[in-house]
């Protein structure tokens, strides 16, 4: 009997119609365009805007696209996974919320909190769950309004981080194609270098945590920078040797859309070349568990049946990790 996997056989993203860019940036904190463009590679970011707009209308939307663009029934759809660091709410789950928007009566949810590994640990669920039996229709988003936590007087965070969502559908195959292997790390001591103060349970809010801005990110970018080169480089490179796949062979490597400094050198590190890459993030920046999904979007109609491809992401925590997958269709055939 052929072994069963799971295959992404749609992908959509979903973009607030905002768009700030480098040089209103410039308006709001001490930096300018070329300064933002150097570090980062960051043109423009996308903002969620507007009251009571939580991720969930994001992810709902993203779903809405996707059961379209797959000719999927809400009510096929058996599970719903999320992962985000910007939920709606500590709870009900951000995954529900958007499943009763989308429509999707007969499934269940939940939410992945791994900060930018967020969406390739989801993903690795998502096909587990495909691949046990019972689950022939999972759907799996990445997605976060940093807006919601990014400080924009911090001109060292407020340049990078944007709003966005991807999604993905995983169904059965018995074909050579879907996902394939992984490997996942995590460190808990890199929480001091990219980290939330306050809102948890350790520090609930109070009116003090509040003046004190202690609810927005901040990061120590330099071990964060070296941590994720070296984390990144080191996975991708033994799924790689797990799997047989060399320069040649690997068809896309999907990376974390963090820093073009990042992408650019760990592609020098593994020896891949840059137009190989999958990169977006003068676009939209880094929208976290947003990332992976929206650069598969972005790309699609680039990839072929059978293409290797490799997903990488680092993110706070310290998380990260790799994934190597076979895509299942032609996406030059679908309309974005």
């Amino acid at each position: 009997m052929s072994q069963v996997r799971a295959a992404i056989t749609g992908v959509f993203g979903y973009l607030p119609d905002y768009i700030l860019t480098n040089d209103e940036l410039a308006t709001i904190v001490d930096t300018n365009d070329e300064w933002i463009t150097t570090r980062t590679g960051i043109k423009t970011r996308h903002i969620l805007k507007g009251e009571e707009q939580g991720t969930s209308v994001m992810v709902a939307e993203a779903i809405k696209g996707l059961l379209k663009k797959t000719n999927t029934a809400p009510e096929d759809v058996e599970l719903v996974i999320c992962a985000t660091v910007t939920g709606d709410a500590i709870f009900p789950d951000t995954a529900n919320i958007a499943a009763y928007k989308a429509g999707l009566t007969n499934s269940f949810g939940f939410d992945v909190n791994a900060a930018c590994s967020g969406f390739l640990y989801a993903l690795t669920v998502g096909a587990k769950m495909v691949e046990g039996g019972k689950h022939k229709k999972v759907i799996v988003v990445g997605a976060d309004k940093m807006s919601s936590i990014i400080d924009y007087t911090d001109r060292t965070t407020c340049v990078i981080f944007g709003d966005g969502c991807g999604a993905v559908m995983l169904e059965p195959t018995t074909e050579d194609t879907g996902i394939i292997d992984y490997q996942h790390h995590a460190d808990g001591s890199g929480e001091k270098f990219l980290y939330l103060v306050a809102g948890g349970s350790r520090k609930p809010a109070t009116v003090d945590t509040v003046m004190a801005r202690e609810h927005f990110v901040r990061q120590n970018g330099r071990p964060v920078f070296k941590a994720a080169v070296t984390g990144m480089t080191d996975v991708v490179q033994k799924v790689m040797a797990r799997n047989g796949l060399d320069n040649d062979s690997l068809d896309w490597l999907v990376p974390h859309q963090a820093n073009i400094r990042i992408i650019q050198t760990i592609s020098k590190m593994v020896d891949f070349p840059l137009d190989k890459v999958m990169i977006n993030i003068e676009k939209y920046g880094n929208t976290t568990a947003g990332t992976l999904p929206l650069c598969l979007w972005d790309y699609e109609s680039q990839l072929k049946k059978g293409d290797d491809i490799i997903l990488t992401a680092f993110g706070g925590g310290f998380t990260w990790g790799a994934l190597y997958l076979k895509w299942a269709y032609d996406g030059s055939a679908v309309g974005k």
